[in-house]
């Protein structure tokens, strides 16, 4: 271990220790160390034992913080391949890893040699599928078992609830996809179904015994089939950590566990935390309480907010609120939006940034007018030298942008809205995995309904007919060898044979799996779809992605649980422009920043939407505009339409709402804003008298307005 008593190297110094091939390791740490504000590099050297709690506000440098917090264990001599970082996708392990091999890099004054790799760092559900397949037979899974997407799961979710009867009930019995939606939050919240029901699907609790059975049935058909969902990787994992002799494997293998993004975890992933570091020790957690808001994916706030008091001993608290993003007159009204909290990591957001100007409060007439005030303030920052793609209009919803899209349509402003169809749910993508799916696991029942019947000639009658052959078959991978197709059938299935024996044979070096079974499905590709010169490009683009994998099972699991973005069947960025805004729901927008931002309907009704009900739904309303607001770096444009249209209203129909600014901005908070009324009253022509109850009118309306 290097010594922390020498004081921080200025630039020039850092530079000489870098380049000078006589520094020692311990200078060349200080160097890397002294570009860190005080909090960032407490957190990267704490050494005790006690768990580590990072809270990071927005724009406070957090990627830089864990990533050093990295670099320094590894400089320090712990092991790269006994570290543990979780995160939520696989390219923010990838990049941490970059970023944290960088630093050692700089540390151990490596040149030509590569900085050390980190092979235990991704995410939940990748890990987690590794070590499952680990210790596949010692919790009774087979070691081909393949996973489900969310596709998938919802077909197969489908068809168990079409075999006992649901799918003809007298009266509308929840879709497979609410199903879905209702077991995966029963597993993941770890909350019973009656309280599932209750508070996120009230319009399902008739139906609790009857969704008790179809879980029961789902669950078994995953058994038989040998196949896991989304969900199942958390809960495997957390029931392997309650095996004892497999928990001390684990355990011993990681001398640290590293987690980002904390406060979006859910309360399995904090048990399997807790299973795996029961006293603390070793474990550093990163995230910002303030910015939890997918509790419509499980995720809870009160794992970020008890986490001090969740071990043995008490946890080290590090706060970071050094901003490095925003001007000091935005992070004002967020710090003032986010100190009306209920409970909170407390935190004030500060930095040296100069201010252009306050943030803008308008107040708008209506949707309409909002959008021609974003269009005009977009253009005009854009005379100004502000890019389009450097500004943004964030919503709550993806339909409140509606307006907004009309009128930037209108003026010709090209924008791209973030969503559409990922690469996965693309048919022709989920065709090719479904072949090598099926090959990998045989008693994979979607994955050979999927491929069978891209055959001409059979139909779900005779893929139904087979699939239950190999279902009660000791081998069903024999089954398809000696499966007697329809005569029309007969021909092409004798090239499916071939090709499947193939895939099955253990000679067969990857990534010849994925060319194989590209060739044979290229012509069914072209047979089925009008477009399928565009679709053959994310075919090919799959292709190329094999190769960077080990195996076909790595490839179907990581693919699956982090897939790309499309490139076909996808809204993208417009082809003719080299510019465009950006429009984003909140949600999306997190872990973003734009020099200019707009934040549309800032109005009770839409921020806190119209649904949430309860103190908690509440809060994490609050903390949405506060994402919202904290994502802009110069301007933040926050707009109140004093009414706005609301649709698909149960008891009165589509109706106008009149409404008042969102209660989460005080009057006094009201007052660190400019506040503006759009579009300006027009000046009156000196003869023109208003009669004095029209003034008297006039004036409380806009009293009431502001």
């Amino acid at each position: 271990m290097y010594s922390l008593a020498m004081a921080p190297p200025s630039a020039s110094e850092a530079t000489a220790f870098f380049e000078s091939p006589s520094a020692t390791p311990a200078q060349r740490r200080e160097a890397v160390l002294g570009e860190l504000n005080a909090e960032q590099r407490a957190a990267v050297t704490h050494a005790g034992a006690e768990p580590l709690l990072v809270i990071a506000g927005a724009g406070s440098g957090k990627t830089s913080t864990l990533a050093h917090r990295v670099a320094d264990l590894i400089a320090g001599g712990v092991d790269p391949q006994r570290l543990l970082l979780l995160t939520f996708s696989r390219r923010a392990a990838q990049e941490m890893g970059r970023r944290a091999g960088r630093v050692v890099a700089r540390v151990l004054g490596l040149k030509n040699d590569a900085p050390p790799a980190l092979p235990w760092a991704g995410t939940f559900h990748g890990i987690g599928a590794r070590l499952l397949r680990e210790h596949a037979s010692q919790i009774g899974l087979s070691e081909d078992f393949t996973i489900h997407d969310r596709g998938d799961a919802e077909d197969l979710m489908g068809l168990v609830r079409s075999d006992i009867g649901f799918a003809s009930m007298a009266r509308r019995f929840p879709r497979k996809g609410t199903c879905l939606s209702i077991y995966s939050r029963v597993v993941n919240t770890r909350a019973p179904l009656a309280d599932v029901l209750k508070q996120a699907f009230p319009w399902c609790a008739e139906w609790e015994a009857e969704l008790k059975r179809l879980f029961g049935a789902y669950v078994e058909a995953k058994q038989q089939q040998q196949v896991l969902d989304y969900d199942d990787l958390l809960l495997y994992w957390a029931g392997m950590l309650g095996e004892e002799a497999i928990a001390r494997q684990i355990d011993a293998r990681f001398d640290h566990v590293l987690v980002d993004e904390y406060q979006d975890t859910n309360v399995l992933q904090a048990e399997i935390l807790q299973a795996l570091r029961p006293d603390g020790r070793g474990l550093t957690v990163v995230g910002d309480d303030a910015q939890s808001i997918y509790s419509f994916r499980g995720a809870t706030v009160r794992n970020i907010l008890d986490f001090p008091a969740q071990f043995g001993r008490p946890a080290r608290v590090v706060t970071l609120e050094r901003n490095y993003r925003s001007t000091q007159a935005v992070l004002d009204v967020s710090n003032a939006v986010i100190a009306g909290a209920a409970e909170r990591h407390a935190k004030t957001l500060w930095t040296d940034k100069a201010s252009a100007g306050r943030p803008q409060l308008v107040l708008v007439p209506d949707e309409a007018q909002q959008a021609r005030f974003v269009a005009e303030r977009v253009l005009a920052h854009r005379e100004g030298g502000l890019a389009l793609k450097s500004q943004a209009v964030l919503f709550r919803t993806s339909t409140h942008s509606a307006a907004v899209e009309l009128e930037l349509a209108r003026r010709n402003i090209p924008f791209v809205k973030y969503g559409g169809l990922k690469f996965l749910e693309a048919a022709h993508v989920k065709d090719v995995l479904a072949i090598l799916r099926f090959a990998q696991n045989p008693r994979g029942r979607m994955a050979g309904f999927r491929v069978t019947q891209l055959m001409p000639g059979i139909g779900p009658a005779t893929s139904t007919r087979l699939l239950e052959a190999m279902a009660e078959a000791a081998d069903p991978a024999a089954v398809v060898q000696t499966f007697v197709p329809p005569t029309n059938a007969a021909e092409e299935w004798e090239r499916f044979k071939a090709v499947y024996a193939a895939l099955r044979s253990p000679g067969l070096a990857w990534p010849a799996d994925m060319d194989l079974a590209v060739r044979w499905y290229v012509p069914h590709l072209e047979r089925l779809h009008d477009d399928a010169s565009l679709r053959r490009g994310d075919v090919e683009q799959l292709a190329r992605l094999a190769s960077g994998y080990a195996s076909r099972e790595r490839f179907i699991t990581e693919l699956t649980l982090d897939p790309p973005e499309a490139t076909s069947d996808r809204p993208g960025p417009p082809l003719l422009d080299e510019d465009y805004l950006i429009l984003s729901t909140i949600h999306s927008a997190k872990g973003q920043e734009w020099n200019s931002v707009h934040v549309l309907n800032a109005v009770d009704g839409c921020i806190p939407a119209d649904v949430a009900h309860g103190a908690a739904e509440i809060e994490e309303e609050r903390r949405l505009l506060y994402v919202a607001m904290t994502r802009a770096k110069d301007h933040l444009h926050v707009l109140v339409p004093q009414r706005f249209y609301v649709t698909q209203q149960s008891s009165r129909g589509d109706r106008h709402l009149y409404a008042g600014r969102t209660r989460f901005i005080s009057a006094a908070d009201a007052e660190r804003f400019e506040q503006i009324t759009w579009p300006p009253a027009p000046e009156r022509a000196p003869h023109v008298h208003a009669p004095a109850a029209v003034i008297d009118l006039l004036s409380r309306m806009r009293a009431s307005w502001s």
